[in-house]
């Protein structure tokens, strides 16, 4: 089966779901809440989507739990206050939350509901499943894409590595520090790679003087790794666990 088809974060709402396990996350999104605002008023200030009475707003990996509305509700909420601010009715709004396949979409649907009960903007949702390193879209159809913490995701392992069976982290520190080059360059050509489709398959998505609010984490290249960046050197070595119990391989040593 394609990976694509079964990758998704762990559903429905136990103790271990990611419905409760992402408030991190969610204080991401909530940063992003100024430049979304921003975003709508440069979006609804343009004349053809002030012509055509109609905002088209995505998500981009939406996941599922109470963060897979949290964008797309600040954007109603700048919306509505927008034309309130401006004395004129909002137009109709369709908002699209899009993930993979797997993701959990019985919840995504249900958290749905309220959005559509919504007197002013009139509000139309869908959810759209599949890969956002794919044309998901008409083109010129959206007005304002977002996302948070997405692009971590590559469309896949870089190429050289799995050639040449190296993996993104080795258990045996030596190993793991002599690589460390090959493999982190290896990633970065692969997310220039992801990168740059994902901005083309959007621009032909969007309307003409569309918008786009993406975040993810990151540092400059420049920068020296601080101390606190050692705990994922933990969480990679758990994870390669994980997946090598999970694929039936024995690990590297």
């Amino acid at each position: 089966m394609d990976p694509k088809q079964m990758v998704h974060m762990n559903q429905g709402q136990e103790e271990t779901s990611y419905a409760r396990n992402s408030s991190i996350q969610n204080a991401a999104q909530n940063r992003m809440k100024p430049l979304i605002e921003a975003a709508i008023v440069d979006a609804c200030s343009n004349t053809s989507t002030l012509s055509c009475g109609k905002v088209v707003i995505m998500d981009l990996g939406c996941s599922s739990g109470p963060n897979a509305v949290a964008l797309v509700s600040i954007t109603l909420e700048a919306t509505h206050s927008h034309f309130l601010q401006l004395q004129q009715p909002p137009p109709e709004v369709c908002v699209l939350l899009n993930d993979l396949p797997y993701n959990d979409f019985n919840v995504v649907v249900k958290s749905l509901v309220p959005l559509r009960k919504m007197n002013e903007p009139v509000v139309v949702t869908g959810v759209v499943p599949g890969s956002f390193y794919e044309r998901l879209f008409p083109g010129g159809s959206l007005h304002l894409i977002c996302s948070s913490n997405i692009l971590n995701w590559l469309s896949k392992a870089p190429r050289d590595l799995m050639m040449n069976q190296i993996p993104a982290y080795d258990i045996d520190e030596h190993v793991r520090r002599e690589r460390l080059t090959v493999v982190a360059g290896a990633y970065a050509r692969q997310f220039r790679k992801d990168f740059t489709l994902f901005l083309e398959l959007r621009a032909k998505e969007l309307v003409p003087k569309g918008r786009m609010v993406v975040s993810l984490a990151g540092r400059r290249s420049d920068e020296l790794i601080n101390e606190s960046s050692h705990v994922w050197g933990t969480v990679a070595q758990i994870l390669a666990i994980m997946a090598s119990e999970y694929m039936g391989l024995p690990l590297k040593s």
